[in-house]
């Protein structure tokens, strides 16, 4: 049998190594507590290192095209090239659709590889296939920087490094919400997911405030900085991230049932005798002979989907047919579908969009647009808190769904009034957009993959969260790919248009599930 510190982490071994070496301080550290919260603030600074890594290609485009006549910065001395701030290819008069191009090559590279991250990640080392994405995701987002120190000017090569980012990414997803799902039950969840969750928002700021610190300097630093981010958080999560609690109840659990089997072996008037000694006298390991369950813990460590029951004969792992015939899973997938083709945009073009309809610098515009995120966190916490008092997640998203058309509408029509007005919506729009996506991936997804019809088999969770956030990163990489397209062709004022009837497109498709719930009153 495999040792039981194999599945704990290296830094996890020296810390418990410490701590024994000093008693009082065992007596005051619940050690449990402490692996619990732990998983809870690694796996937020994961997905925010993730989503940190994502932002900088919104803010960088500001300044890859630009008018350079209105640049500050002067340009280099006898260069008369009324284009020399702009970087190739990127300085084509169809530049709107070579940046939709290389949003939609991340984004449907994500949504593809999305639906078959979740069905590896029941069946491997969950900290391990985290450590792995991140150091790959890292890379990939240097890469991009890298560009610029090398002077690339190649279409492909900045395509294949969004296609192969957005595979590298789908690895973040699952990994967390299981780790999650491992550590904390069904208690509050909308509430406790809700504040989670708000890491999707948080790691957009800091992507943003990173790349923005460089973009008019040196835009290549926008990328490497936040690569370097998730690089080292990725480290961090091999050291100390405690995936399920078994992993660090496995020695305890075994020295348990050595001393207990000593103790049967005396009762028995058996004396255990020198190993150099010739006697028939069964040795440890003949002890914990028909110990399988503690085999079984193992095989449902750090490999093991969330909620795992430890006890009982092993389920197999759910398919993905199976997933998809879940009540459910379909209408919020496709809910999702849209509400995300709504985040997204956002996500990819409202810097751009900020500069082209004010008269701000590019950082100025980037920090501007990090207020969406901020709206977006009290969105998450607000639809979490909603869904725990009521019940009624399908609800919770509908209205908030329908609150963001008008926001939506306003946002366009009065931004350019004042900085404040400006600030107010961008908040509002936020929080009403984000709260669905939200509460959809993360109290919505874990419900259906514990959900009854399942028959107690718990092992679907990564698998449901995949399909959910799959169709979802599809909508996602739909999205910005539009509004490139439609805000060169037609405006901006078009392109809210678009995302006000995605919203509608979502409420509808959550019509059937709403009634269900509204008929369970009382």
């Amino acid at each position: 049998m495999s040792s039981p510190t194999n599945s704990v982490p290296y830094g996890v071994q020296i810390l418990q190594k410490v701590s024994d070496k000093c008693p009082s301080l065992s007596r005051i550290v619940d050690r449990e507590n402490l692996y619990k919260y732990s998983v809870l603030v690694l796996t937020f600074i994961t997905y925010a290192a993730y989503h940190a890594s994502r932002k900088p290609i919104s803010v960088v485009k500001i300044v890859l095209y630009q008018n350079c006549s209105e640049v500050t910065t002067p340009p280099p001395i006898n260069n008369t090239d009324p284009d020399w701030c702009n970087w190739a290819p990127f300085n084509a008069e169809n530049h709107s659709a070579l940046f939709g191009t290389l949003d939609s090559a991340f984004l449907f590279a994500y949504a593809i590889a999305m639906f078959f991250s979740g069905i590896i990640a029941e069946r491997v080392n969950i900290r391990i296939f985290l450590t792995i994405g991140m150091l790959l995701s890292g890379t990939a987002c240097s890469m991009f920087g890298l560009a610029h120190y090398y002077n690339i000017h190649s279409m492909w090569y900045f395509i294949g490094v969004q296609i192969f980012g957005g595979i590298c990414q789908t690895t973040g997803w699952p990994g967390v919400v299981t780790a999650m799902g491992n550590w904390f039950g069904k208690g509050n969840r909308g509430f406790i997911f809700g504040i989670w969750n708000s890491h999707t928002s948080i790691g957009n700021i800091i992507g943003t405030l990173l790349a923005s610190l460089y973009v008019e300097s040196n835009w290549g630093l926008s990328f490497i900085v936040p690569g370097i981010f998730i690089i080292t958080s990725g480290i961090l999560n091999y050291l100390f991230l405690v995936v399920h609690p078994s992993d660090i109840n496995s020695n305890t659990h075994l020295n348990e049932k050595v001393q207990n089997g000593h103790k049967a072996l005396e009762r028995n008037g058996i004396r255990r005798q020198s190993p150099h000694r010739d006697y028939n006298i069964p040795e440890e390991n003949e002890i914990l002979k028909g110990s399988s369950e503690e085999d079984e813990v193992k095989e449902k460590t750090e490999g093991s989907p969330i909620l795992s029951h430890l006890n009982g004969s092993p389920k197999k792992a759910v398919g993905f047919i199976g997933a998809i015939k879940i009540p459910g899973v379909i209408e919020f997938s496709m809910c999702l579908f849209f509400a995300k083709l709504v985040s997204y945009t956002f996500l990819y073009w409202l810097p751009n969009y900020i500069k082209y309809s004010s008269t701000y610098s590019p950082s100025q515009s980037a920090d501007l647009s990090t207020l969406f995120d901020v709206g977006g966190i009290f969105g998450g916490i607000a639809a979490g808190i909603f869904s725990d008092m009521f019940g009624k997640s399908a609800c919770t998203c509908a209205v908030m769904l329908f609150l963001a058309i008008p926001s939506l509408y306003a946002y366009n029509l009065l931004s350019s009034v004042n900085l404040i007005v400006n600030i107010a919506l961008l908040v509002i729009a936020g929080g009403l957009v984000n709260g669905p996506y939200a509460l959809i991936t993360t109290a919505v997804s874990a419900e259906l993959g514990t959900h009854s019809s399942l028959k107690g088999n718990s092992k679907a969770l990564s698998t449901v969260t995949s399909i959910i956030d799959g169709t979802g990163s599809i909508g996602a990489a739909v999205g910005p790919l539009l509004a490139a397209y439609i805000s060169n062709m037609f405006g901006w004022t078009s392109v809210f248009y678009m995302l006000m009837g995605s919203n509608v497109l979502a409420i509808l498709l959550l019509t059937r599930l709403v009634k269900r719930e509204l008929q369970n009153v009382g």
